[in-house]
């Protein structure tokens, strides 16, 4: 029998949990309960390092109903004359403050911590044992699909032998604890965003760049900053590379074409003006943080690391030597699995994942609003489609033309255009819709993205058809 009933239960109380439930409590009257296996919410923003921060504004993140930081522009730093990024502990807090000042009051919302989900509604207490089974009267939600991992939670691939130094980034600022320990190199395995934050921060506390060794996979393209901001003082920049992106869709001949397309209008940036990137996870970072990237020389690029020993990495097509008593800082997490895309509804199971990249608090946001206002499941997929979320470039079209083929579908709805509009984690929208008729400079800005939207939307399938062509030749390889 079970010890109580909800309407629906999420597993999962991160980023996505909470966005999706926020936006549930306005629109309908049900209940929801939460089980996570974290002691606080805010998933795993719990584990990462100190030194953390958003990568895009805070003004995309968070639940929709809460403002996350301060609606203001940073002065100081490498993220100065754009909109704040949240810090590590800050995200942490705020997840923590919606959940006791928002979600638990409502008397609608459950909360779990600490508790692994066992299926079937039955749940165990990580402290206890005591297990709990729960009636769910409409849907499991299952928040936890991509697998969000950090390096202070994850297990490397590679080999350790006895007397390496090995740490995550958490451990890098207590390092002041053991001075006697202070190594004479450190070394940064991971080619991600949490490695050029390691990158930065190193630099930042005084490391100099010829003491960091980078071991890089495979190099990266990111999105510059600049283009990403909120705000109609940004239109140009934001909007304005907007319509350089369908520019390049519509234009490319493939996608080494595509990116350097985007290079030229300043959309997209590389570390590395003689390495041509082969990878794109969306991470997204400022000029000024480039600079100083790019002070770090000692670039290894020898594939995926096999072994360590002391004074040695070990590579699947060699070795390279580094200091006796170097310090290694793992940093080869996978952020968010590359998992194969699934309905999102189906039946009474709503399987989160992102319909907008790269942004998750929305994107569960917008799905919450599709499960309150719509019946079918067929009506709800084809609003909800999920996007395959790339790794190489080549596999970037993909993911443009299931992210406008969303946006088409949202256009047809005057409910979910209405909601958008009001949404605090959809930017762009309300820059697009404060836009004066007779800002003539504006508008054309508006008609070249909608012009060059419908000719990428032509141009996409070709594009796309390369991809299946590369992943033929790799098969076959």
């Amino acid at each position: 029998m079970a010890d109580f009933e909800t309407d629906y239960l999420i597993i999962g109380a991160g980023a996505v949990g909470m966005a999706f439930a926020d936006t549930l409590l306005d629109e309908t009257d049900a209940h929801i309960t939460f089980v996570d296996r974290h002691a606080k919410p805010g998933g795993h923003w719990n584990d990462a390092y100190s030194f953390v921060a958003l990568h895009q504004p805070s003004a995309f993140y968070g639940v929709n109903s809460t403002q996350l930081g301060p609606q203001e522009k940073d002065t100081v730093g490498l993220n100065a004359g754009y909109y704040s990024l949240a810090t590590g502990s800050e995200v942490c807090a705020y997840y923590e403050s919606v959940m006791a000042r928002r979600f638990l009051p409502s008397g609608r919302v459950s909360y779990f911590p600490l508790s692994d989900y066992l299926g079937d509604g039955k749940f165990e207490s990580i402290l206890t044992g005591k297990q709990t089974e729960v009636a769910i009267r409409k849907k499991t939600v299952d928040a936890t699909y991509y697998g969000t991992s950090v390096p202070s939670t994850h297990t490397p691939k590679f080999e350790t032998a006895e007397g390496v130094r090995m740490v995550p980034p958490n451990a890098l600022p207590q390092l002041w604890q053991t001075p006697d320990a202070v190594p004479s190199q450190f070394v940064i395995l991971g080619a991600g965003k949490t490695a050029m934050d390691v990158g930065v921060w190193l630099q930042q506390a005084g490391v100099d760049p010829a003491d960091i060794v980078w071991v890089r996979p495979r190099d990266t393209w990111m999105l510059n900053r600049g283009k990403t901001q909120p705000g109609i003082e940004f239109f140009d920049d934001t909007i304005g590379g907007q319509a350089d992106i369908m520019d390049a869709l519509a234009k490319a001949e493939d996608a080494d074409d595509l990116f350097a397309r985007l290079e030229k209008s300043g959309v997209m940036l590389r570390l590395d003006l003689d390495v041509w990137p082969t990878m794109f996870h969306y991470p997204t970072i400022s000029e000024g943080e480039v600079e100083i990237l790019r002070k770090i020389e000692n670039i290894v690029r020898m594939g995926h690391v096999r072994r360590i020993e002391p004074g040695r990495m070990i590579f699947d097509g060699g070795d390279t030597e580094t200091a006796d008593d170097a310090l290694f800082i793992d940093c080869t997490a996978t952020a968010v699995e590359r998992r194969p895309v699934v309905p999102q509804f189906q039946g009474d199971l709503i399987t989160l994942q992102m319909i907008r990249v790269p942004q998750p608090a929305f994107s569960a946001a917008l799905t919450a609003f599709i499960e309150a206002h719509y019946d079918d499941d067929a009506t709800k997929n084809s609003l909800g489609q999920p996007v395959p979320l790339p790794d190489g470039i080549d596999t970037y079209p993909r993911a443009n033309l299931v992210n406008m083929m969303n946006q088409f579908q949202w256009s047809q709805r005057l409910e979910l255009q209405e909601w958008m509009v009001k949404a605090r984690l959809d930017g762009f929208g309300k820059t697009l819709f404060s836009v004066a008729p007779d800002d003539t400079e504006k508008q054309a800005t508006l008609q070249r993205f909608r012009d060059n939207a419908q000719a990428a939307i032509a141009n996409l399938p070709k594009l796309i058809a390369q991809e299946t062509k590369e992943q033929v030749k790799a098969d076959a390889a």
